[in-house]
């Protein structure tokens, strides 16, 4: 069973940067988009951003102009860079692969921003 796996989540001061990762266990055949979901604590799971498989992006409008989404198709991978980075960016980051017949989610990996 395909599993994702982030990596790359950490604790940083606000204004810093983190990148972070996310890879298939093994080959997704016709990837339709790739994203990244947060999850504060005590709120619902918020989508991110997204790429498609042409490269299209889209962010929620709480990290346009900070966050980055892009993809290595080759890799099966997303990543997420994350630059000027606030305490409202804290929470578990899921990244999230969809095709045609199936989806997957990651288990999250933990963002901690300090002031």
């Amino acid at each position: 069973q395909v599993q994702l796996v982030e990596s790359g989540g950490g604790l940083v001061q606000a204004g810093g940067s983190l990148r972070l990762s996310c890879a298939a266990s093994e080959t997704i055949f016709s990837i339709i988009g790739m994203g990244w979901y947060r999850q504060a604590p005590g709120k619902q799971r918020d989508w991110v951003a997204s790429i498609t498989s042409g490269g299209s992006t889209n962010y929620a409008d709480a990290v346009k102009g900070r966050f980055t989404i892009s993809r290595d198709n080759a890799k099966n991978t997303v990543y997420l860079q994350m630059n000027s980075l606030t305490v409202e960016d804290t929470g578990v980051y899921y990244c999230k692969m969809t095709a045609p017949t199936a989806t997957y989610w990651g288990r999250g990996t933990q963002v901690t921003v300090s002031s």
